[in-house]
């Protein structure tokens, strides 16, 4: 029991005093501890929250980072009130009503068909008695049809001939095989490469067509050919990769591909494809690698100098900072990042997206006009640096004055671009210089459907394989080459072109040779 304070001496009121202090302090202290927690959760649950709403986003809303940013736009009838709404259609009616109906039809015509199509003419003639008639005119009607593909057996019949009374025989060389006594033809395997890595049909599928066409073609047989055929690519894609490291203007990005592995029993490795495209010849490489580490990249890009344009992932911060290369960053991946926050915090994330909206209406300018890339620059100097120095200032000021959280979306959206800012606005640099790494994300784009279909590669090796024709069918498409034509082409004559002429099997100059 406690003493009356009347019967403590001064010493023993100071010390009940300090324990009375510390009791309250630590009791504040405990208040403030919980309310820190508190408002962490509450931080964690706001952030959550978003992520849950971003995910259901991507998963049933719009995919497409679309910014209109035009704030003073109508809002459409079933957003008004009742009775606004109501009069406004009472009024459309009134006005329908007075004008004369005319019958109108959105139909834009038939689409013309190709010129370049075999035509099978069948005439057909009344069936009616047409003695003492005369024809009066015809008409035509065109329809589009199809034959399905059909294989047939090409047979090289080589005649053999002996000199009278002398000894040796000649006979008539066959022409170079593309797998030596192999019994397919380069426009057999053609079609296979184009189908599984073009149209993403893997090989057990097309093994199905075979079946229907009464060819007995084992799985192992099929594989085998696919093997064959680009290993024999590989060897114009070795010179495609030492091509690429001189380019000096490159954009870069990787993706992902599952892998079988022997040491993984039961799951796949994942492996990365690192894809490099030069902007200003259209060239396109897929380079396989196991991982996505800074090494891995260095196998393309170790002695690399010139223009290097990625997205912000640090392999290649540290390649950019070498000396020799000037590093571009992605205004698109900076305009992602204010895309996703905006579910966070709309007024900042709208007022980001509005700047960058006026940059890429400076690039939309410069492609309908076709300009240079010296009058690119100029234009760019005059209309988008404003912009960007604008952007720059407003979002320092936001940072500096107002309570943006950083683990917010909108501040790490914010700390993205800041972070970056240096690279973001060096494409000011050149005219050449695009202001974004969409090229490169397009080249892409073919394999995710792949990856969609057969899943996964069949070893490392075959992966490494499939990155010389991916890459071949990326230049195809960008060069608006035909990939069975080019490919059929380059099997039939890789083997025997001098070794100096080698790159003229590349699709763009393929193309080039065809149209002299």
């Amino acid at each position: 029991m406690q003493e009356p304070l009347e019967n403590l001496t001064k010493d023993q009121l100071l010390a009940l005093l300090k324990k009375e202090t510390k009791k309250r302090e630590k009791a504040e202290k405990s208040v403030s501890k919980r309310e820190q927690e508190v408002e962490k959760a509450q931080h964690k649950i706001a952030d959550l929250k978003f992520q849950v709403e971003y995910y259901k986003r991507l998963a049933f809303g719009q995919k497409r980072e679309r910014f209109e940013g035009d704030k003073n736009q109508m809002s459409l009838p079933f957003e008004m009130e009742p009775q606004k709404a109501a009069a406004q259609e009472s009024e459309l009616k009134e006005k329908l009503s007075d004008q004369p109906r005319k019958k109108t039809s959105n139909h834009k015509g038939r689409m013309a068909l190709p010129e370049h199509l075999e035509v099978k003419e069948i005439e057909i003639y009344p069936e009616e008695d047409l003695t003492d008639m005369v024809c009066i005119g015809k008409e035509v009607t065109d329809e589009l049809e199809y034959e399905p593909a059909k294989y047939y057996i090409k047979r090289y019949i080589r005649y053999k001939y002996a000199p009278n009374n002398k000894e040796g025989v000649i006979i008539g060389e066959l022409p170079e095989r593309v797998i030596e006594k192999g019994i397919p033809g380069a426009g057999l395997l053609a079609s296979i490469l184009v189908d599984k890595y073009q149209d993403h049909l893997p090989l057990y599928r097309q093994l199905q067509r075979f079946k229907r066409a009464e060819i007995p073609i084992a799985s192992s047989t099929l594989e085998g050919w696919t093997r064959q055929s680009l290993k024999i690519i590989d060897i114009l894609y070795q010179h495609l990769l030492e091509d690429i490291r001189s380019k000096g203007y490159l954009q870069s990005d990787e993706t992902p591909i599952k892998v079988m592995d022997p040491a993984k029993k039961g799951k796949t490795h994942q492996g990365y494809y690192w894809v490099h495209h030069c902007p200003i010849d259209g060239t396109v490489l897929f380079d396989y690698q196991p991982g996505r580490s800074r090494e891995a990249a260095d196998h393309v890009l170790a002695g690399f100098k010139g223009y290097l344009q990625s997205d912000g992932y640090a392999a290649y911060d540290k390649i950019g900072k070498r000396e020799g290369v000037t590093h571009l960053n992605c205004w698109a991946h900076a305009r992602r990042e204010f895309d996703k926050a905006k579910d966070n915090d709309r007024e900042r994330a709208e007022k980001a997206l509005s700047f960058i909206q006026k940059l890429y209406a400076v690039e939309a300018q410069a492609r309908e006009q076709n300009l240079s890339p010296a009058q690119r620059k100029s234009l760019r100097l005059e209309k988008a640096l404003p912009v960007i120095n604008e952007f720059g200032k407003w979002m320092f000021d936001q940072m500096k004055h107002q309570l943006i959280l950083p683990k917010s979306p909108i501040g790490k959206a914010f700390k993205y671009s800041m972070d970056r800012w240096d690279q973001l606005s060096a494409y000011l640099f050149d005219g050449i210089l695009e202001i974004d790494n969409n090229l490169v994300e397009n080249a892409i784009r073919p394999l995710a459907l792949g990856r969609k279909n057969y899943l996964f590669a069949g070893s490392h090796s075959a992966a490494e394989r499939a990155a010389g024709i991916y890459s071949f069918f990326a230049i195809c498409k960008k060069h608006e080459v035909n990939p069975y034509e080019w490919l059929k082409y380059t099997l039939e004559n890789i083997m025997s072109i001098n070794h100096k002429d080698i790159r003229n099997l590349y699709p763009q100059n393929y193309k080039k040779l065809q149209q002299v």
